[in-house]
């Protein structure tokens, strides 16, 4: 983790600003509106912006088709299926599988990262009688559109500051006189026990939630599939400390930040500056970590959970964000066991095999 080992360059601060704005844009029109579901208007914005180093055509087909395709599996097999366990189980194990082979794949990462996680927080709701599948299908639809049209406005309005590319290259070659190695392709062993650790680790994940009618329970379940996203158990079980770390720092600042706020919580114009000046300290984090799926990263995911999902009149939000903590902390613990034991199994095939 470089953190503050790294120095900020311009076009690092203009990622904070982009990523910040863009998910207030998103949260604040989610709240004007009163739209339901407004976890998927803040993070969404957050995923692209902090995730995908510049916002392109291709980055903008694979978000927007996870989100449809996502409807339509939520839609179709849990509208026809949802009242069949054990069917229903072995059809969502197959979904997160071909999901998990895009992501090892590396081309379409973005789809099926963005689609495990999706598809995971909307089976778990849409297993309730209280939701209305179809809003749940066309707002995370409407959210994916709206944040794709956010992070291609950030990037128009504050865009990079270009640099001399010629001095660049003169600085590399004189710093690195030895090209670097072309990375060498996943063997099929690698590709398979990716794929079949992820999509058991989810499938579980997803029984967990519907056992034990976790329905008020995101964060963790989101963090039970974000972790899953090295595929393979020594990258989750590094990204386990940083998750952690980040949930903490998230629910900190989101506490300071309404401390102040008191009995105003309510007031959206008092709200939007104090959401904005948390999200700018997280990013500051993220991209004190050179990027990537850190604890900056953890900490705004936190951070647009709490305020976009559980910031209501008639939630408790300090209640929230003190079982945020225990929720994702006890996640954590049973994921990477799982993960252990799934990888442990894996390896003991041939054709499975990962490593050490």
């Amino acid at each position: 983790m470089k953190l503050w080992h790294h120095t900020l360059s311009e076009n690092d601060i203009r990622q904070c600003l982009r990523i910040a704005t863009g998910a207030g844009i998103g949260f604040f029109l989610c709240k004007f509106f009163n739209w339901n579901y407004g976890v998927y208007f803040t993070v969404t914005p957050i995923l692209l912006l902090g995730m995908i180093p510049k916002m392109t055509g291709h980055a903008a087909r694979q978000c927007l088709a996870s989100a449809l395709v996502c409807g339509l599996e939520v839609g179709i097999f849990g509208g026809f299926f949802g009242g069949h366990p054990v069917l229903m189980s072995i059809i969502v194990f197959l979904l997160f599988l071909y999901k998990f082979a895009c992501m090892s794949k590396g081309s379409l990462f973005l789809f099926g990262a963005n689609g495990v996680l999706t598809l995971s927080i909307m089976l778990n709701f849409a297993s309730y009688p209280t939701t209305d599948l179809n809003e749940l299908i066309f707002t995370n639809i409407g959210a994916s559109i709206l944040s794709v049209m956010i992070a291609f406005a950030m990037t128009v309005l504050i865009p990079n500051i270009e640099t001399d590319t010629g001095a660049i290259a003169e600085d590399k070659t004189k710093a690195q006189p030895e090209p670097q190695p072309l990375p060498q392709p996943k063997s099929g062993n690698q590709t398979r026990h990716e794929m079949l650790m992820g999509a058991t680790i989810a499938t579980l994940s997803f029984l967990m939630f519907q056992v034990f009618n976790l329905s008020d329970s995101m964060s963790a379940q989101a963090t039970s599939v974000l972790l899953l996203y090295p595929m393979h158990w020594n990258g989750t079980l590094g990204y386990a400390k940083k998750r952690a770390m980040g949930t903490i720092l998230g629910v900190v600042v989101s506490m300071i930040g309404l401390l102040f706020l008191y009995n105003w919580s309510g007031e959206l114009e008092l709200v939007l500056p104090l959401l904005w000046i948390g999200l700018m300290l997280c990013s500051y984090t993220h991209v004190k970590e050179g990027g990537g799926s850190g604890v900056g990263f953890g900490a705004l995911t936190t951070l647009a959970i709490l305020f976009g999902q559980n910031l209501t009149p008639e939630n408790d939000f300090f209640f929230s964000a003190l079982y945020r903590i225990n929720s994702v902390l006890f996640a954590i613990v049973v994921t990477l066991l799982a993960c252990y034991l799934i990888h442990r199994l894996l390896n003991s095939f041939e054709v499975t095999r990962y490593g050490q």
